[in-house]
């Protein structure tokens, strides 16, 4: 694994902002670096660190797709022209784990996703809680100080009923959803999200952060662990390259609205 120190650059882009095609221009493996100090990484193979956890993604992957499991349609950028219906793909996500008060939705109290009581969506739950522990198992062997940060932030912050493993509170699984540029704001500040993904005959989906001109590659069994609420960052678009082709993200993060009692 290389260590790459990222180092900040002008830039135009805002929150709000289309995120277009960008060529990834990280490719292996790669510890980020921050004046000298870990922040996350990428690999570009998680059956390198733990077989387990690229056959748990195998299985949630198949289970995400089937019938079995809830899934909310989206219509979210796609970073194409609405006219440019040739390139429109499917899109869908769905969450596991917490969710957190939403006033002005008339709902000012946290609560679990509802998938947790779909029975045939048992499998898929399962697969993707185990899959959140074996990552974060890869987070303590690569980044150990990281690990016992957000573990001891995560313990500290968060009420023991709403975590989704030891790291995290939430998952969600995206579905060829591309994302225009934005920032994780709530997110717990010092924390990190764990991004895996799977794909099949499709390009692009990349994670692109501006300030350090940084576009991570989206290849099926890859992780991503980063600290979305550092930074704006895009995902740019999907584009299947065979009939049925897709990229999907398989997603956990730390929200900050679960405090302990």
């Amino acid at each position: 694994m290389k260590n790459l120190e990222l180092m900040e650059i002008e830039h135009s882009v805002k929150v709000g902002d289309t995120c277009g095609h960008i060529d990834p221009n990280v490719l292996e493996d790669s510890l980020f670096l921050i004046d000298g100090k870990p922040i996350g990484f990428y690999i570009k193979d998680i059956a390198k660190y733990s077989k387990k956890a690229a056959q748990l993604a195998d299985i949630a992957d198949k289970e995400l797709r089937s019938k079995n499991v809830p899934k909310s349609l989206m219509k979210r950028s796609s970073g194409f022209m609405e006219d440019d219906k040739a390139k429109q793909v499917l899109q869908y996500s769905t969450i596991l784990g917490s969710i957190p008060p939403k006033p002005h939705m008339r709902r000012p109290y946290p609560t679990r996703s509802s998938v947790h009581g779909v029975k045939s969506a048992n499998t898929f739950v399962k697969a993707m809680l185990m899959l959140a522990k074996e990552s974060e198992q890869i987070v303590k062997q690569i980044t150990p100080q990281l690990y016992e940060q957000q573990k001891e932030l995560i313990a500290k912050n968060i009420a023991k009923e709403w975590r989704f493993g030891d790291l995290f509170t939430s998952s969600i699984s995206n579905f060829n959803i591309a994302a225009d540029f934005h920032r994780d704001n709530g997110n717990l500040k010092g924390c990190s999200n764990v991004i895996i993904t799977k794909r099949s005959n499709s390009t692009g989906g990349c994670t692109t952060v501006p300030d350090y001109g940084a576009t991570v590659d989206s290849r099926d069994n890859s992780m991503l662990y980063y600290p979305a609420w550092r930074n704006v960052h895009g995902v740019t678009p999907i584009v299947p390259t065979h009939s049925g082709g897709y990229r999907n993200t398989l997603v956990f993060y730390p929200l900050a609205n679960f405090p302990q009692v």
